[in-house]
């Protein structure tokens, strides 16, 4: 009777352990859950201000072509570097797992800032351009929606950061991979996007 006793609190004892242990591993998974939920909803506003990005540049592009002796190579390389942007296929609604993707659609939005920052550089040549309401509008929403950009980037880098040191986290490390929870790839910094785009004026390409 006494080694039924025993043996009844022991299997009592371990069955508390491992229900506390099912409790912790709940409790962890359901927080990746939403950290990863939080990834997701990130990127899509990522997504968000690079499209109204793009939905303003043929807007721009009309108002600037009316200039007279505007640079038409600008033009050409701004609509080109749009077109880009839209070959790089990208889920809106679930963040990047592949770092090699990520990088492909930063290199092809990199190109359009690039773009875009010559445009306006080359603007100043233009008083006419520059004193037009409708370009100053374009110009302060363009500027406005680069710094949201900036803004939802950083945001997305702190929800990927979160993310990646809960799987890499005890206990979560022992099962996150078996679960299908993976590290998730950062925004890296856009090399010379700290630099002025170089501008040459070439006045006879129309």
């Amino acid at each position: 009777m006494k080694k039924f006793t025993i043996g009844c609190g022991v299997l009592a004892v371990l069955g508390g352990i491992v229900l506390i242990l099912v409790l912790i591993a709940g409790g962890s998974y359901n927080r990746i859950v939403g950290l990863s939920q939080a990834v997701n909803s990130s990127w899509a506003q990522v997504q968000n201000v690079y499209q109204r990005r793009a939905d303003l540049i043929p807007n721009l592009v009309a108002t600037v072509s009316g200039a007279a002796n505007f640079e038409k190579s600008t033009l050409t390389e701004i609509t080109a570097a749009r077109a880009s942007v839209g070959q790089v296929k990208m889920d809106v609604n679930n963040a990047p797992a592949d770092a090699a993707k990520l990088a492909e659609f930063e290199k092809a939005q990199g190109a359009l800032s690039s773009a875009l920052s010559r445009l306006l550089v080359v603007s100043e040549r233009y008083p006419d351009l520059k004193s037009s309401a409708s370009f100053r509008d374009l110009q302060a929403q363009l500027e406005g929606t680069e710094n949201r950009i900036s803004v939802e980037r950083g945001n997305f880098n702190q929800a990927v950061q979160s993310y990646n040191t809960a799987i890499k986290s005890f206990p979560t490390v022992f099962y996150a991979g078996a679960l299908g929870f993976a590290e998730k790839p950062y925004f890296a910094a856009t090399t010379g996007a700290d630099k002025p785009p170089q501008v040459q004026f070439d006045f006879n390409k129309k």
